[in-house]
């Protein structure tokens, strides 16, 4: 990891590379959208949207935010003395703001992370084990979800049917994410000296036992810190729910903003369909995001107009919103590298530096 910045930079080549795609892809659903599914009327019925509930929509994503910050603190940033809770809202910003510049569904918020927890002392191996426990704990909430409300749109407990290919489905890779994510944790702790014994015989294979061997130290050892964190009940973990509720909240706000109902199950398995958008190689996911949720919605049997001006409004707080402070986080980081770094060189000269011998007395 450089010293000097990440290893995906945000220069302004970049910022204006998302600004260009972010325009092409608004003009692709102002266009595209309503010729495909006749709704002319779509875009007009924005101005219509209840301005107070979007208001609140704006708060609860700012909530969002400060519930994934607490999540941070509480697994990522715990012990480490730099990493004070202003720290623990600088680097989330920052990650925000490299997610807008970077696809690959976050690699840019990852390395940015990355990068500054390495200069606030961390270790390489210490940052991939919080850093997968963070995720196991996100996404366990996240697959969570997916599988009690699938199942529960299913099997008629929660109100919203659906397809068995929209709800069933679903839920069964969830749990099957979540068996594997788990399975994890059994790796022995000495994998990684029983994988690099092996890769020492193994000729060819040799490179690849190797990697396997740094990878699945760090993932088990993020397994199992998730796992005793959690045992340890700390109430930090519920930032993982917040982050994940107050932006699902968002999303049905925007709804309730034109008039919309759409039950609380068939809305959370919408919005973690749609997420998966994301993973395309679009910045921030823009495009794939919103075509995926909004397909999802139509699915379960919400208007396809209604379902686009819900999906583009929360999209719009949810993506635009957090972008400022997001860039403003980033500027603040790197702000706060350069003392860590000053502070470290002055540290260094002082221990390079000869004693002074004792003043003599008259």
């Amino acid at each position: 990891m450089s010293k000097q910045g990440p290893t995906v930079p945000i220069t302004r080549a970049r910022l204006l590379l998302v600004l260009a795609l972010t325009v092409v892809a608004l003009v692709g659903l102002y266009f595209l959208i309503p010729k495909l599914a006749g709704l002319k009327a779509t875009w007009g019925q924005l101005r219509r949207g209840d301005p107070l509930w979007l208001v609140v929509g704006g708060a609860l994503e700012l909530l969002s935010i400060a519930g994934y910050a607490l999540l941070f603190r509480t697994v990522i940033g715990r012990g480490v003395p730099r990493i004070d809770w202003r720290v623990s809202l600088q680097i989330p910003l920052a990650g925000i703001a490299a997610v807008r510049v970077v696809a690959a569904a976050g690699a840019g918020g990852v390395a940015v992370t990355a990068w500054a927890l390495g200069r606030a002392g961390m270790s390489s191996h210490v940052i991939g084990c919080r850093m997968v426990a963070s995720l196991v704990v996100q996404y366990c909430v996240y697959l969570g979800a997916l599988i009690v409300c699938g199942a529960g749109l299913w099997t008629g407990l929660f109100d919203g049917g659906g397809s068995f290919a929209i709800t069933m489905i679903p839920a069964a890779f969830a749990a099957v994410l979540v068996a594997a994510v788990l399975s994890l944790a059994l790796l022995p702790q000495d994998v990684e000296q029983r994988l690099q014994r092996f890769a020492s015989r193994a000729g060819a294979l040799g490179w690849v036992a190797r990697r396997l061997a740094k990878a699945s130290n760090t993932l088990g050892s993020g397994v199992r810190t998730a796992g005793h964190l959690t045992r340890q009940r700390r109430v930090g973990l519920l930032g993982a729910v917040a982050y994940w509720g107050f932006d699902i909240a968002v999303l049905g706000v925007c709804f309730h903003a034109f008039g919309i109902v759409v039950p609380v199950a068939v809305l959370v398995v919408g919005y973690f369909l749609g997420t998966l958008g994301s993973l395309l190689p679009l910045p921030g996911g823009v495009g794939g995001v919103e075509g995926g949720m909004i397909g999802a919605f139509v699915v379960f049997g919400v208007p396809a107009s209604s379902a686009v001006i819900a999906v583009l409004a929360y999209r719009a707080i949810s993506f635009w919103l957090p972008t400022l402070p997001g860039i403003v986080g980033y500027l603040a980081l790197r702000s706060t590298v350069r003392r860590w770094r000053a502070a470290d060189t002055k540290h260094a000269s002082s221990r390079l530096r000869p004693s002074q011998p004792p003043a003599s007395t008259a």
